[in-house]
């Protein structure tokens, strides 16, 4: 009943504090896209459970937020930064702040990571990562592959030669990394962090179109003409680029 009860609340504009949000072990929860501020009194994600931020919002303040073993925290992409802020913090080990860019396809490019800033006012902490590295981009299409060749006659009339295939086409860039701003106090230890900001990987290169087979006489008893050439493959396309990096901040205070 907490539960549906914080998400009713979600729905106004801006939530006030004594919202608390609680995923269970192993559980998935997404929250409504019809705020940008939300404004808690606890977050509770326990182990292996995921939280799903979508891309609307760009601000989270928490009282009180634990993240239990290997439990995610999973932020949408967009281009506009979000601000997390806590008072105090449990971490367990393995516990994640995802924010990776979306993979690109053919209609659309692949999208960055998202920008974070994140301050943990007081955090008791096993090891945290934050992701937030940039989209795949699209594969290149495969080449279209050439047409046959018409065969001849029997005892006249020429064959024609396969088409050549067409090229492979170039694999689309990665998206770049997003950029970290961590705000922590000096009792963590670089060590019990990991932050992923690296750029996404650019899209394979697309196949070559195969030539088209050459014409060659069919059903002839005793003569036929001479067969024509298999047209030429087409080359295979570029592997795209691969997307810039982003940039950590780490402020101890």
């Amino acid at each position: 009943m907490r539960n549906w009860l914080a998400l009713a609340a979600l729905f106004s504009p801006l939530v006030l504090a004594e919202a608390v949000i609680e995923v269970e072990s192993n559980a998935f929860m997404r929250l409504p896209s019809n705020t940008s501020v939300l404004l808690l009194d606890r977050l509770d994600i326990a182990d292996h459970g995921t939280l799903l931020i979508p891309s609307g919002l760009t601000e989270i303040r928490v009282a009180q937020l634990r993240l239990g073993r290997d439990a995610r925290l999973a932020i949408a992409p967009s281009d506009q930064e979000l601000r997390l802020e806590v008072a105090a913090a449990e971490i367990a080990s393995g516990a994640q702040i995802t924010a990776r860019g979306a993979r690109g396809s053919y209609e659309t490019p692949a999208l960055p990571g998202r920008d974070l800033s994140v301050r943990l006012q007081v955090v008791t902490l096993e090891s945290l990562t934050f992701d937030v590295r940039g989209g795949h981009g699209a594969p290149g299409y495969t080449g279209i592959a050439g047409a046959d060749g018409k065969p001849g006659g029997c005892t006249w009339g020429e064959a024609s030669r396969g088409h050549d295939g067409f090229d492979g086409g170039d694999g689309q860039p990665g998206a770049a990394g997003g950029q970290v701003r961590l705000e922590v106090p000096q009792a963590v230890l670089v060590e019990q962090l990991t932050v992923r900001v690296d750029g996404g990987s650019g899209g394979q290169p697309g196949a070559p179109g195969a030539g088209g087979q050459g014409g060659v006489s069919k059903g002839c008893w005793l003569y036929s003409t001479d067969g024509a050439r298999d047209g030429k493959p087409g080359q295979a396309g570029r592997a795209g680029e691969s997307g810039p990096a982003g940039a950590l901040n780490l402020v101890q205070f």
